[in-house]
């Protein structure tokens, strides 16, 4: 079974994946002339029956979109969609179900169905369980009355049991024997190793004791019979395929948050022809440029923008946000979102993969799939875990026979069969993953993405953060206050130059000015050159001319004096406004005021991380006095003003020197360099430029409060992550010497194997049931 590690970068295999040589749904190749097939965002997709185009059909996200971007951690073969991997060994991952070479323990899909179909490995426990289950319970009673009255003569009730238990053991449990000789040809001993050993022990020796008795010593004769144990392997192999049968509708729950994600995306789009004409189209019709109605009460289909109508739109199961945001012409639109009562007319401008909910999804599903830092020390652990159990129960075996009474080497079997059974590493293996599962499934519910398990981890520890301005602590939606002309420049010019250079820029500021401008009716011309990214303004060619548009430090960068509007910007900065000075050919044009509001959630967040023993400090490219004005609002004390890009990823590294774990928050392009150099780098963003791979927490809506959200669910989930491997490792300190005898001079009591396979099948299914309980963690 191959390893992630095959990485297929060159064309050749890429355009392999992309011809369809197999169905993405089940894998199965498929021949160029079939019937079935369907086309998705430029590439033909062909399909080996009309069931599987169907599915396709349904929910192509989870079969092509979705997966992209993990092409390369898959076999170059492998159907983008219909990845397999282990919940304990997310390295592990191939096209096809079966069980993981490590662990033992069966695969699932990366992305679950959406449509809930029957688990076929369920189904087959389920079927050997319960009819083997009457089985159990006769030969269990059979035993348990026949030591105290016997109920058949002699040797004869040794025959009954050894028909009565070889269907149990050989058909109800050939699973977990196969995964045992799995586990010693791949030379990964794990739990199936155990409870191999043990169970084939039990029986094999009852075997023996009903065969051929004359072998064994006479003190080994009981009530006229050699003593078996045939009922210790057929209750071992029931609550074993019960507690698999647990676990395996337990670890269905995780996946729930990817499968309501999936759920979210609309089946069809209203697209409007050419002609004015509308039609009711498949989403995977869908192409960019296309016109859209979005009627009320209807999901809007794919990402893009309003180009008619206004309405309130319900973004709430994306950005966590309860309150409908209204959207008017120009505004952007995210695919999946609830259009609640006006009529809109959109633009497609992202489909597919390229979706926000595609990117949240696959987003998601790799978190889910990563492992956190605190379990390597249980992997460390497990590695030599069940070498370790096995040399114990040789102990255990020969300590009882050499030195134990009489029966020594009865009672030295029984408690090394009880010792491998209740041993469990699928506990330890179980202990983080299940958590992750859940914690990143719950927080992508509210609009926060966790990158992998090490972010949740990181989270909690931060006592540092340090934040952005504008979009973070302001609305991000900012409103045009005035344009003051320097010079001979009239206040329209400045105005009408800066917007015609402003309409390349993403940022909301810039948006402002763009939409004053054409509010007043002033002719903008597109830039001839236009330069951004600098992180202290934007620069260009506009009508011949070299404009800069930005802060103080990007004045002095070009030399520009800006002394006779000095007076004017602090007036207007002590008020809270923003301020952005123009140059033109290298001289002082005049500058532009933008007025942000403050967030209304922004103070109640600072102050509640501030009383978690957060550190908050603001770090703005905005004017000094501008920043600290919105500080002083929020309570904020250390301040910021005009700091360039590298000066934030200074700032980081100097908190860092003082002991310092510090996040830093921002838009994820011009912070790029303080979020790389953070303890925890978190994107704010809203709508579709949500910056998603630069930092390791994205916040879909970009505020504070998610910042909270995300904290108070990293303290969850590392709690639990703790519970469940303090329980792990407790449970087997306890159990194996438990197992062993060790307290038997005391109490006169042996383990049975019996109560060791419940304790043991109790264990797996309790982790991940603790588990479960993150899905009710409030984080509001």
């Amino acid at each position: 079974m191959p390893h992630s590690s095959c990485h297929h970068h060159h064309d050749g295999a890429a355009q392999k994946a992309s011809t369809q040589q197999h169905d993405p749904v089940c894998g199965m190749p498929v021949k160029d002339d079939s019937p079935h097939s369907a086309d998705y965002v430029g590439v033909h997709y062909r399909f080996c029956s009309a069931r599987c185009l169907t599915k396709f059909q349904a929910a192509p996200l989870q079969y092509v979109a979705a997966s992209e971007p993990s092409r390369s951690a898959a076999p170059a073969e492998a159907p983008l969609g219909a990845l397999y991997t282990c919940p304990m060994h997310p390295e592990i991952r191939q096209a096809s179900p079966g069980n993981c070479p490590i662990c033992g323990m069966s695969l699932e899909p990366v992305l679950p169905e959406l449509e809930e179909e029957d688990n076929p490995e369920l189904i087959d426990l389920s079927r050997r369980f319960w009819w083997t289950l009457p089985l159990t319970v006769v030969v269990t009673v059979l035993a348990m009355a026949g030591h105290a009255m016997p109920l058949l003569h002699g040797s004869t009730q040794n025959w009954v049991e050894l028909v009565l238990a070889t269907p149990v053991t050989i058909w109800g449990g050939w699973v977990f024997f196969v995964r045992g000789v799995q586990s010693i040809r791949h030379r990964s001993p794990n739990m199936w190793t155990l409870i191999g050993l043990g169970t084939a022990a039990a029986y094999l020796y009852s075997v023996a004791a009903t065969l051929v008795p004359q072998w064994f010593p006479a003190a080994f004769i009981q009530d006229g019979r050699i003593g078996v144990y045939f009922e210790a392997a057929a209750v071992i192999i029931s609550l074993t395929l019960l507690g698999q049968m647990l676990e395996l509708k337990a670890r269905s729950q995780t996946s729930a948050a990817i499968k309501a994600l999936l759920g979210l995306a609309p089946k069809t789009a209203r697209r409007i022809g050419a002609d004015g004409q509308e039609e009711d189209i498949p989403l995977t019709h869908v192409h960019v440029g296309d016109r859209l109605r979005v009627r009320p009460g209807e999901k809007v289909p794919v990402d893009g923008v309003v180009l008619e109508g206004e309405s309130a739109v319900d973004e709430s199961m994306l950005t966590g946000e309860p309150v409908p945001v209204t959207k008017r012409a120009e505004d952007a639109l995210i695919g999946a979102t609830m259009n609640t009562h006006g009529s809109l007319v959109m633009e497609a401008r992202k489909i597919g993969g390229e979706t926000m909910l595609a990117q949240i999804v696959q987003m998601v599903a790799n978190a889910q799939r990563s492992k956190a830092p605190m379990q390597r020390m249980a992997d460390a652990v497990a590695g030599y875990f069940v070498i370790g159990v096995i040399g114990i129960a040789l102990l255990t075996f020969f300590g009882w026979g050499l030195l134990g009474p009489e029966a020594g080497w009865v009672f030295g079997l029984i408690n090394a069969v009880a010792v491998l059974i209740i041993a469990c590493p699928c506990a330890l293996g179980l202990a983080t993953p299940m958590s992750v599962m859940v914690s990143t499934g719950k927080a992508a519910g509210v609009g926060v993405l966790f990158r992998d398990a090490s972010a949740i981890e990181n989270l909690c520890k931060i006592n540092t953060l340090i934040v952005d301005k504008t979009g973070t602590l302001t609305e991000g939606r900012p409103a045009f206050h005035s344009a003051v002309g320097a010079g001979d420049f009239a206040d329209s010019a400045v105005l009408r130059l800066a917007a015609s250079l402003d309409q390349g820029s993403e940022h909301p500021l810039a948006h402002a000015i763009v939409a004053e401008a054409r509010q007043q009716g002033l002719s903008l011309v597109a830039p001839q050159t236009f330069e951004s990214g600098s992180g202290i303004g934007v620069r260009g060619l506009v009508d011949g001319r070299q404009l800069q548009l930005g802060n103080t430090a990007l004045m002095d960068e070009v030399g520009v004096d800006i002394s006779p509007l000095r007076e004017r910007a602090e007036q207007l900065r002590e008020q809270g406004i923003s301020i952005m000075y123009l140059a033109v050919d290298g001289q002082l044009g005049g500058l532009l005021a933008v007025a942000d509001p403050i967030k209304g959630s922004a103070q109640q967040a600072v102050a509640l991380l501030q009383q978690q023993g957060v550190s908050v400090i603001m770090a703005t490219g905005d004017g000094l006095t501008t920043a600290k004005a919105v500080a002083k609002q929020l309570g904020i004390a250390a301040v910021h003003g005009e700091v360039k890009p590298q000066d934030k990823a200074q700032l980081v590294a100097a908190q860092q020197q003082l002991g310092r774990r510090v996040a830093m928050a921002g838009d994820g392009i011009n912070d790029a360099p303080a979020l790389a150099s953070a303890d925890v780098g978190i994107a704010m963003g809203t709508g579709t430029d949500v910056a998603m791979n630069s930092a390791q927490v994205t916040l879909v809506k970009g505020d504070l409060m998610g910042i909270l959200r995300a904290r108070t669910l990293s303290l969850a989930t590392v709690q639990n992550m703790r519970q469940n491997l303090t329980f792990a490792f407790l449970y087997n300190a306890m159990g194996i010497p438990l197992a062993a005898g060790l307290l038997y001079p005391l109490t006169g009591h042996l383990l049975s194997p019996m109560i060791a396979a419940l304790a043991m099948s109790v264990s797996s299914a309790s982790v991940v049931f603790n588990a479960l309980r993150l899905r009710r963690q409030r984080i509001d």
